[in-house]
């Protein structure tokens, strides 16, 4: 079983509003692995679009990722290029 840590910060203008969160919903469901984010008050199930909303993640903000399972290093450089690539928004 693997596990995979990292900060990403959110690099695209309008945050984790309902599209990027759902970006990041359908690239997480991929994998097998089990993946939280946190921004320090709250951790929430990457495989809730409601949740990561409720992160109130915006521009700048960092973000702790963990992702725990068999595939968590394939799954975490998915997420780590979606953080990357701003979710395809800009």
């Amino acid at each position: 079983m693997g596990a995979a840590e990292a900060t990403l910060e959110v690099k695209n203008r309008h945050g984790l509003h309902l599209r990027a969160a759902s970006t990041l919903f359908q690239t997480v469901n991929k994998f097998k692995s089990s993946v939280t984010i946190s921004n320090g008050q709250q951790e929430v199930s990457a495989r809730s679009v409601t949740s990561l909303m409720m992160l109130g993640a915006g521009l700048g903000t960092k973000l702790k990722v963990k992702v725990v399972g068999p595939d968590a290093t394939a799954a975490m450089a998915a997420i780590k290029a979606l953080f990357d690539a701003r979710f395809g928004e800009e």
